[in-house]
Parts: C-alpha cells; structure tokens; sequence
C-alpha cells in the first residue's frame, strides 16, 4: 500500500510538471507573444511563480517519492537474502530526474529572479532577456523530461 502510494505521488507531481512545461512552451507562450512587452512580461512573471510554487512541491515530491521506493525495494531485496542491483532503466531515470531538479533549482532561484527584477524595475528588454533564457532551460528541462518517459515507458533494462 505505502509503494502504491508513493507511485502516485511520483507520477502525479511528474505529470503536473511535465504538463505544465508543455502547456507553457507550446501554448501560452506563443499566445502572449503579440502582447506588449509589458504586459506580456507582467503576465508571464505571475503565471510562471504560481506555476514554480506548484513545481518546486512536485519536484520535491518526486525526489522524494522515488528514493524511497528504490530504498524499499532494496531493502525487500537484501532481507529476502538477494543482492540489489539497481535496473538500468531506474539509474537512467534516476540522474535525469537529478539534472531536471537541478535545472528547475536554476531556472526558479536565478533565472526567475531576473525576470522579477526586470518587471519591477519595468526594464522590458531585461525582462525578455530573462524570459528567452527560462524559455531555453525549460525547453531542456521537457525534452529531458521527455526522456525520463521514454524510458519508463519503454521498460528500458539493462
């Protein structure tokens, strides 16, 4: 019960995640972009704390979630007097979602910062600097994001 509770919690706050990513690059990005710079800036700043507030959970989350069950499936597998190995798939899954945490960590507490900085000093092409350089990582952080999928997905082992 506690492993499928766990699960949940893992996939859920990647859904939220990964969807949010798509949801912002592929859709409101490009209807905001004939916005002024203002009012587009403004409103991409507000849109994307709130969305950073719920990722920064999520991701917390998922770290979380996910070393605890590879801890209790090593754990079952030592008791049961076996050696753990850790699947190929797991390990891959494990250092991208790492690198995806680390990104997001980057993009949230410097990159946002910027952005913030340059709408509260109306600093408009700072702003759009800071929008193009979260635009970027994010777009690294859902192509990899995307991977980690393939790879679950595809039951990638050894």
């Amino acid at each position: 019960m506690i492993y499928a509770t766990l699960k949940t919690i893992h996939v859920f706050s990647i859904v939220l995640w990964i969807g949010g990513m798509a949801f912002a690059h592929f859709f409101l990005r490009p209807a905001v972009a004939q916005l002024e710079a203002s009012v587009r800036l403004r409103l991409m700043h507000d849109v994307l704390g709130r969305f950073f507030q719920a990722v920064l959970v999520a991701s917390l989350l998922t770290l979380i979630s996910g070393v605890w069950m590879l801890g209790r499936v090593a754990k079952q597998v030592v008791q049961s007097g076996g050696s753990f190995e850790m699947p190929l798939a797991w390990t891959v899954m494990a250092v991208l979602g790492i690198v995806m945490v680390a990104i997001f960590m980057h993009i949230r507490f410097v990159l946002f910062k910027r952005l913030g900085q340059a709408v509260a000093a109306s600093e408009w092409s700072a702003g759009a600097a800071a929008m193009a350089q979260i635009r970027r990582w994010v777009s690294t952080n859902l192509g990899t994001g995307f991977l980690v999928l393939l790879v679950s997905l595809m039951r990638w082992t050894s």
